[in-house]
């Protein structure tokens, strides 16, 4: 068997290989232009175990590996560095203390997405980009509206809103208003044909379906929650739901004292997001999560309020996934348990 650690750059990588059935140790630099990388693993032969750290541009390597049916792991930079505490750090180094934690079993492998997944996922994240320059597109062409006395608010985008096009205004502020104006209406024609997709594929997956019976969720929400989440087995429970979207406190604590901060968002931002903007809409719908929601808005404030919020809207998504039940069974659920006197944090179990 081979076992290569792989130091993966966006232009080069540094390899470091053991073959463990004579003991010796190849170390090399392979240039990503041309086909070098592809002619070299292509020609290895028997099995084979590839490990790299987690980097935003692993994607190419991934697939390749793939292709040749190559194992490969992927691993957690910060658990690979911890695992070398001297302060030389180079590429061969690092290839080589890859190619140790795969030798030695203690490799920190992490889940990754499928292809599928990852699609999908360009999907949600593709709308939102748009929805984010819509945004800053209508905040400016509010700041015009303000700066001459129209405070329209919303109605700045249905007929109402015309009076901004009759401003007088001089040359090059009117050819940014009549930009902006334009670059708005793409843009939501943009979104409009992406909202459709995004609502066929997710009433196509049964998991986003289930999702969707929770008042407030709605397609967006439902499928970025099933391929952020991915395989819901991997968590023992709600607690690790959380932790690993960032939904908890940092703290430093030492010595018999506890120190807790703001939220760690060690997790996926964009997640987070969908969850927050989800909860606006089931504390309306939702009686215990608004009674919730109201209490710890007198306790601690809108902002924390409204994380809390979102993150017992997370944990009621992942709880719905990990039971394959829709709203109305979890609802009852959690009847029962209130009946019996176990229940706590709106999680009900099977």
């Amino acid at each position: 068997m081979q076992i290569i650690g792989v130091d993966l750059h966006a232009r080069q990588q540094t390899i470091s290989m053991l073959d463990t059935s004579t003991g010796e140790i190849v170390e090399r630099t392979l240039e990503h232009a041309g086909d070098a990388v592809q002619e070299f693993y292509a020609g290895l032969e028997g099995p084979i175990l590839a490990g790299i750290e987690a980097t935003g541009s692993m994607q190419w390597f991934l697939q390749l590996m793939e292709e040749l049916e190559i194992e490969c792991q992927v691993g957690h930079p910060a658990k690979i560095r911890a695992a070398e505490p001297r302060k030389q750090k180079h590429d061969r180094r690092d290839a080589a203390l890859i190619r140790t934690l795969l030798t030695e079993g203690r490799f920190p492998a992490i889940w990754m997405p499928s292809a599928e997944q990852r699609d999908v996922r360009s999907l949600l994240l593709h709308r939102h980009q748009w929805v984010r320059i819509r945004t800053r597109a209508q905040s400016a062409l509010q700041a015009i509206a303000l700066n001459h006395g129209l405070r329209l608010g919303r109605s700045l985008w249905s007929k109402a809103g015309r009076a901004l096009a009759a401003l007088p205004l001089g040359e090059f502020s009117s050819q940014r208003r009549a930009a902006l104006q334009l670059l708005y209406v793409r843009l939501q024609e943009q979104i409009e044909e992406l909202d459709k997709v995004v609502s066929k594929l997710a009433g196509e997956r049964p998991q986003a379906c289930l999702l969707m019976t929770h008042p407030g969720v709605g397609p967006i929400t439902a499928l970025g929650t099933e391929v952020f989440l991915g395989d819901v087995g991997r968590f023992r429970d709600g607690k690790s739901v959380a932790s690993y979207m960032g939904m908890i406190p940092s703290e430093h604590s030492s010595g018999g004292r506890q120190r807790c901060g703001a939220l760690s968002k060690q997790g996926n931002p964009f997640i987070r997001f969908l969850w927050c903007e989800a909860t606006r809409h089931a504390v309306r719908k939702d009686a215990d999560l608004r009674r919730f929601y109201r209490r710890k808005l007198l306790q601690k404030g809108l902002g924390k309020a409204k994380v809390a919020a979102a993150r017992k809207l997370g944990i009621r998504l992942y709880i719905m996934l990990r039971d394959q039940i829709d709203y109305a069974e979890f609802c009852r659920r959690g009847s029962m348990r209130q009946k019996q006197g176990s229940a706590h944090a709106g999680m009900p179990e099977r």
